[in-house]
């Protein structure tokens, strides 16, 4: 099927299918799944900035389905997700403008596909010792799954510049706004330069950084990601970034993978989710590392 207004001709089964499994990993792992999603793509031949665009549009679908499945399981916090829709939706912008920067002096594919590179990278090998280690905690001492890094959450739950909020659907009597800003802007930039919601920065941040607990990160980043992926889409839309038709063609499969990744969540433990998402942000960046070395579309 040819899909003009990014000039490239896909099998749309082949957009379905990865759809169906960006789906089931937002509804399990709480991210949108551009890690595989955008490298899939670009790996079909989309050129990158419709890569960016479209897995924005595309993940807003997907997440409603998803956040709503979750919410009647009590996995959200709606105050945190409307906090960080503030600084998300700030930081896409920034990273929207870099990206139409780079398309005027066609460096696009390459310097994107380096940046995906190096954060998936950094992220699938830190989430996999993390998720090891609270493993052996836990059955070591039969304490909390976070145990590894409730240090580092409680030190920023402890920085004292108002105002402060109390997330009690998280478990936290009281942090700093700015906290929870600078967190969803750096996730927002990313989502705005490489696409998607950056979900595989946000989650491990709220897990990680803000304390909350892993299911509840999970739930309350789909329910965020609607809003600024949502703001995302229109913002690359105008920029001529997206290609809407796939976008409608991959929600397809990831409206049925969503529900199913979501309720999967009930029976796994969060240092196993975390440990199975480490794997692939590894695997996108193999996929954009066989393009940039030259390796054709498939």
């Amino acid at each position: 099927m040819y899909f003009p207004l990014s000039g490239v001709e896909i099998n749309p089964l082949i957009l379905v299918t990865i759809g169906f499994v960006v789906g089931v990993m937002g509804g399990f792992f709480g991210v949108g799944g551009s890690f595989i999603a955008g490298p899939l793509m670009f790996l079909f031949g989309v050129p990158m900035n419709f890569v960016i665009g479209t897995d924005l549009a595309h993940i807003v679908g997907k997440s409603i389905v998803a956040a709503r499945r979750h919410r009647a399981m009590g996995h959200v916090d709606i105050k945190l997700g409307l906090l960080m829709v503030v600084g998300t939706m700030i930081g896409v912008e920034t990273g929207a403008q870099i990206v139409e920067r780079l398309k005027h002096v066609q460096a696009v594919d390459r310097v994107i596909g380096v940046i995906y590179i190096i954060i998936l990278t950094i992220i699938s090998t830190f989430t996999f010792w993390e998720s090891l280690r609270s493993l052996r905690i836990v059955r070591q001492q039969r304490i909390r799954d976070a145990l590894g890094f409730t240090g580092v959450s409680k030190r920023i739950q402890a920085i004292r510049i108002p105002p402060y909020v109390s997330l009690p659907v998280s478990g936290i009597p009281s942090i700093s706004i700015w906290a929870i800003l600078v967190v969803a802007y750096v996730a927002g930039f990313f989502g705005g330069l490489l696409g998607g919601g950056a979900g595989y920065l946000r989650l491990p941040s709220l897990i990680y950084f803000l304390g909350v607990p892993t299911h509840i990160a999970v739930g309350t980043d789909l329910f965020e990601v609607i809003i600024s992926a949502g703001y995302g889409t229109l913002t690359h839309g105008l920029k001529g970034n997206v290609d809407i038709l796939i976008a409608l063609v991959m929600h397809t499969g990831a409206a049925l993978g969503a529900q199913i990744g979501a309720v999967s969540t009930r029976y796994v433990g969060g240092p196993k989710i975390r440990l199975s998402f480490s794997l692939l942000p590894f695997i996108g960046a193999v996929l954009v590392i066989y393009r940039l070395l030259g390796g054709p579309p498939v």
